[in-house]
């Protein structure tokens, strides 16, 4: 009788611990989704200012068309992206497309006194440091993760309920490099 009473407590105890490791990779699952979706929000919200951008520059600098298309064109990828990695190349385009779009106010002391442009360019900044924090806190979560479905014991149950890793939001190598900005 004390032998089962000690194997029941034993299977008791044995799917309590399954049922808190499932959960758990549950949560960082829905942890990287809920990341993932934040990052989107801010990239939304830098897409829907680049137009504003594009347009407070074009009464300045008109003839600075292929930056201009440039940025539209950069922008158009990041919206049609799919996934952390084509994201990663859709915005690492659109930074540098910026950066050559803001290098223009040198050129056009006007433009550098406009208010709006000056105000647009620091909503800008301020969401580029959102979407920084955003990217951090998912690819932590990310490796949070990745790491609980590749360790012993949870291998065992990400395996037999299909976890699988995910990708990190990463920079592409062209973009670690210097920025070239010409005119």
């Amino acid at each position: 009788m004390i032998a089962l009473w000690i194997i029941l407590g034993i299977v008791v105890l044995l799917v309590i611990w399954l049922v808190v490791l499932y959960n758990g990779l549950v949560k960082l699952r829905n942890r990287i989704e809920n990341a993932w979706a934040q990052i989107d929000v801010q990239l939304k919200r830098r897409y829907d200012l680049i137009p504003n951008l594009v347009e407070t520059v074009k009464g300045y600098a008109s003839h600075e068309k292929e930056t201009l298309e440039n940025v539209i064109q950069a922008r158009n990828m990041g919206m049609q992206a799919q996934g952390p990695q084509e994201q990663a190349q859709a915005e690492n385009m659109i930074t540098g497309a910026l950066k050559s779009l803001f290098a223009l106010q040198e050129a056009y002391p006007d433009l550098k006194a406009n208010q709006s442009f000056l105000e647009l360019q620091e909503e800008l900044t301020a969401t580029e440091g959102r979407i920084a924090y955003a990217r951090q806190f998912y690819n932590d979560t990310v490796y949070k993760y990745n790491t609980k479905i590749q360790t012993f014991p949870a291998v065992m149950v990400a395996g037999i309920f299909r976890f699988t890793g995910r990708e990190y939001f990463e920079a592409d190598d062209e973009s670690r490099g210097p920025v070239q900005v010409q005119f």
